[in-house]
């Protein structure tokens, strides 16, 4: 990997982890364009994803802080609403927990499956988009442990390729009545603790097979390169993002993504 693929795919990583439009899937498309595959685009992979979860750190500081004091105020009822709040993000958490020990075998050959899936998933992206958008749900002033468990199952499902992350759970959230104020912020929040343990989890594996062969043949200047670049376009689209879910126009992100997965399908199977 070059460089400036590091750059391209950097920016690509920060812009589509926030926008509706799948991150694992557009990066599985550009590294298919530029030839990369195996252990150097997990590498490279794991380091952008940790960069755009300290961009949210960077955007969502006030509430983090926030949530944080209620925890170790010891003044404050037990079910605080910042408490209350940390509960749903742990709740939200079980599934993709269960996916990453039991099934992470089978999640990482399906991102080797090639484009096809990311095709289809984008598809699945776009239709869940579209009805997010013209569903008319009645509007709960909190978010519920059953809805955050239920947001989680969004969320495991979403390691699928060109199934987005931030789409499927911020639809999956509005379709269930959660504002829309709330969602955004709350689909961010909650994706901290999964990529952050999986980094952890693939940093001890790198350990123990020996970091040479795990880091492949990317150099440690693409990964700088490319890990800015992701913390700097993550910073810009995790604020763009949460404004764009204020105004309600998913719906626009939902028309791209079955345009590319239309395109994708159709090279894929011609």
């Amino acid at each position: 990997m070059t460089e400036l693929q590091a750059l391209l795919l950097g920016l690509l990583q920060g812009l589509t982890e926030y926008l509706p439009v799948s991150s694992s899937g557009h990066l599985t498309i550009a590294s298919a364009l530029f030839g990369i595959s195996g252990e150097e685009n997990l590498t490279f992979t794991i380091a952008v994803h940790v960069a755009t979860v300290l961009s949210t750190l960077v955007i969502l500081w006030r509430e983090i802080v926030w949530l944080l004091r209620g925890l170790v105020d010891t003044k404050a009822p037990l079910m605080s609403p910042e408490r209350r709040y940390i509960l749903a993000i742990i709740i939200s958490m079980i599934p993709i927990g269960i996916v990453g020990v039991f099934f992470k075998d089978y999640v990482e050959a399906i991102f080797g499956s090639g484009l096809l899936i990311v095709g289809l998933c984008l598809i699945i992206t776009s239709a869940l988009l579209t009805l997010s958008y013209y569903a008319r749900p009645r509007q709960n002033e909190e978010i519920g442990l059953m809805q955050a468990f239920i947001i989680g199952l969004a969320q495991s499902v979403a390691v699928l390729p060109g199934l987005s992350r931030s789409g499927t759970t911020i639809a999956t959230g509005l379709l269930l009545g959660v504002k829309k104020e709330k969602m955004a912020q709350f689909s961010f929040l909650m994706v901290i603790p999964p990529i952050l343990g999986e980094a952890l989890l693939s940093i001890l594996k790198a350990a123990k097979d020996g970091t040479e062969a795990a880091a492949g043949d990317i150099s440690m200047s693409a990964l700088i390169i490319g890990f800015l670049a992701a913390f700097i376009s993550g910073c810009i689209a995790c604020k763009w993002m949460i404004s764009i879910v204020k105004k309600g126009k998913l719906v626009y992100f939902g028309i791209y993504c079955a345009i590319v997965g239309c395109i994708i399908l159709g090279s894929s199977l011609l």
